[in-house]
């Protein structure tokens, strides 16, 4: 789950975030790089239970569950709105 990740909403610009923890952890840091639709500018910790991966403020609150969705994460802001998360990949 460590590493950069590209978080994409409907009507939103992509937004950057990097997903910080030791290997294999299943919980950890995030930093998002600005533009992030919503309030996920706020993200700030993500936890990973069997294959849901919540992503939460600092004050622990929850801003999108997602589910594994075969190399991505989709699912839904806690506002409603459809999120899609993608591991980015430098272009060569």
């Amino acid at each position: 789950m460590t590493g950069r990740w590209i978080l994409s909403a409907p009507n939103a610009p992509i937004c950057g975030m990097n997903f910080a923890g030791a290997p294999g952890a299943r919980d950890g840091a995030v930093s998002p790089e600005g533009g992030c639709a919503e309030n996920f500018f706020m993200s700030r910790r993500w936890t990973l239970d069997q294959g849901m991966l919540a992503i939460n403020d600092e004050n622990d609150q929850p801003l999108a569950k997602l589910s594994n969705a075969g190399g991505r994460f989709e699912g839904q802001s806690t506002a409603g709105t459809p999120v899609t998360l993608t591991r980015y990949t430098p272009v060569r």
